[in-house]
């Protein structure tokens, strides 16, 4: 019996495992915070004094009052209405995608069950899934107001949201390397 019981157990993960997994996961939350406040803020290019968002078009008056409007039509960019609509999908599934691969990843690491590696994959793969609808969205809201960017005009939620698919990707990527590394297949 006792043999059997020795026989089942799983290996003890070392120090560096643990550590690059939480490290990795702390990352992600990072990431899932600020597409977050990205999305949800959603301005993201300023530029002649308009400011283009996701759900709003402003502008700036001369006594610097910004006045928005959910009407994107009035913004006089052609297919900014109709465009943002899959753009503001992309971005909130992104996230509601991430918090899922993040729980998954969470779950992996407190649960140590015969599927915990299972489960550490399969949140790794979210994990890439939110990075290319994130990315998707903030190239598609490039493209859509190409006329008006500059490089300064981007806001710091658009910038939010580039980290944040930045760190989507590495983290998955990460994610999925070191669960072959610490558990390689036969």
């Amino acid at each position: 019996k006792a043999q059997r019981l020795l026989a089942h157990r799983r290996p003890q993960k070392s120090f560096f495992e643990t550590l690059i997994r939480s490290l990795i996961i702390l990352c992600v939350a990072i990431a899932v915070v600020l597409s977050s406040i990205s999305v949800c803020d959603g301005r993201w290019l300023f530029a002649r004094g308009q400011l283009f968002g996701l759900w709003h078009f402003c502008t700036v008056s001369n006594g610097s009052v910004l006045r928005c409007v959910t009407d994107l039509s009035l913004a006089k960019v052609e297919g900014l209405s109709v465009g943002v609509i899959p753009i503001r999908s992309m971005v909130s599934f992104a996230v509601v995608v991430a918090i899922f691969g993040l729980e998954l990843l969470m779950v992996s690491q407190v649960c140590e069950d015969t599927n915990a590696r299972r489960k550490w994959s399969m949140g790794s793969v979210l994990i890439l899934g939110s990075f290319l609808l994130s990315a998707t969205g903030v190239l598609s809201f490039s493209i859509l107001v190409k006329d008006h960017l500059t490089f300064t005009g981007f806001t710091l939620t658009y910038w939010c949201e580039f980290i944040a698919a930045f760190l989507f990707f590495l983290n998955g990527i990460s994610g999925l390397h070191i669960n072959s590394l610490t558990h390689p297949r036969n």
